[in-house]
């Protein structure tokens, strides 16, 4: 049985058809005398626009005094009214944010940066100063836009006991390079030692993430952070897919991994597929090496981590800060990530249905001023780069 306020709903829209008809009526319909009064007789209680009528006496009145064609009319009216989606501000703010990618479209994104021949960030650029090479036809059509205004950021933290109060002085440094990006951001936290958690799933309030950088130092001597890193990357599965969107993982760590089952390589080549570049800052452990204190070094693939997937890896401190690590501020370190984001471009690619046949195509991008270059996930600087694609048929 249908509830009472989608009757009231269905009335009310009754009523509104109604007046729409009367007015389609008057315009396409001809003249008649109108409903005619019998001497002495009280019209008021039988006129449908009196107040003191029930809703759905309007409605049920229209059989009794239009024709069939009327009545059409106003069913036809009604179903309109029911069938277009209701406005909204949610709605309309889905409607504007034209950034977000469908379900059904193919686009390839890279995260580039470019630079002058003296190595400075290059501004300014737009679509117009690329040439796109595609003799296969494979595209169909480029993506080209500057900075990186919203992103989705990860803090994966190690908590091993040497890192963790230089970590929780640092939260305030950490949050405010978040805060520095538009308000469509989100931010999560995962800590880890031989396992990981998710201390704080992407949210848009930074408030909600400050609570996370406090933690109880990890007893257990063994860290994982190839495991971990795997586990970030699986944590953005949850966020739609917005095109103008950067997704980054800060990872801070000391380095040394003795525990995890997945190689560097396997997370480097899940980064990439999955589009999200890591940005490495390492606090690392120092021991005695021929007399003096030297860095450690960390597990082998720990710094290509950064370096491979677009990001940018930091080594912090030196021998003298081993001494007094309290003493150490990670807030150069953020406003470099901060900056080397903010002078990126987003790079991509529409993809063709024709391009889905199982073989490979090549397409070149060029930039056309001769005085800079770009590159993209680690790779040389260059003016030309060489893209691939290979997608399986439909099946």
């Amino acid at each position: 049985m249908p509830k009472v306020g989608h009757c009231l709903r269905f009335c009310e829209l009754a009523s509104r058809a109604e007046r729409m008809a009367n007015c389609a009526c008057e315009l396409f319909a001809p003249k008649t005398e109108g409903i005619r009064h019998e001497p002495g007789q009280d019209n008021r209680h039988h006129h449908h626009r009196a107040a003191q009528h029930p809703a759905f006496r309007a409605f049920f009145r229209l059989t009794g005094r239009w024709s069939l064609a009327r009545i059409a009319l106003v069913l036809a009216l009604v179903c309109l009214c029911f069938s277009l989606p209701p406005f909204s501000a949610k709605a309309q703010d889905a409607a504007d944010d034209d950034d977000v990618v469908r379900v059904n479209t193919d686009l390839l994104l890279f995260p580039v940066r470019i630079r002058d021949k003296k190595g400075q960030a290059v501004a300014g650029l737009t679509e117009q100063d690329l040439t796109l090479k595609d003799k296969d036809k494979v595209t169909t059509g480029m993506y080209f836009a500057p900075g990186a205004d919203r992103v989705a950021m990860l803090f994966a933290l190690d908590q091993s006991g040497s890192l963790q109060q230089i970590i929780s002085q640092q939260r305030d440094a950490a949050l405010a390079l978040f805060s520095r990006f538009s308000a469509r951001s989100s931010v999560a936290v995962l800590r880890f030692t031989e396992t990981s958690s998710l201390a704080i799933p992407f949210t848009k309030d930074a408030e909600a993430a400050r609570s996370a950088f406090r933690f109880r130092a990890g007893q257990n001597s063994r860290t994982a952070i190839f495991d971990a890193a795997a586990d970030a990357l699986k944590a953005f599965e949850d966020l739609p897919v917005v095109r103008s969107e950067r997704r980054i993982v800060v990872l801070i760590s000391d380095g040394l991994d003795n525990r995890s089952a997945r190689s560097a390589d396997f997370v480097i080549n899940l980064a990439l597929e999955k589009r999200i570049s890591f940005y490495v800052i390492h606090l690392p452990l120092f021991e005695p090496r021929d007399g003096r204190l030297e860095v450690r070094r960390p597990t082998k693939g720990f710094r290509e981590l950064a370096e491979k997937t677009g990001g940018k890896y930091f080594l912090v401190g030196d021998r003298e800060s081993a001494l007094a690590p309290k003493d150490q501020d990670l807030t150069p370190i953020f406003q470099a990530i901060e900056e080397d984001l903010k002078s990126q471009y987003l790079l991509g690619f529409y993809i063709a249905e024709s391009a889905r046949d199982d073989r490979r195509h090549f397409f070149t991008v060029t930039l056309k001023p001769e005085d800079i270059q770009y590159s993209m996930w680690g790779r040389r600087f260059s003016r030309t780069h060489e893209f691939t694609i290979n997608l399986p048929r439909p099946k």
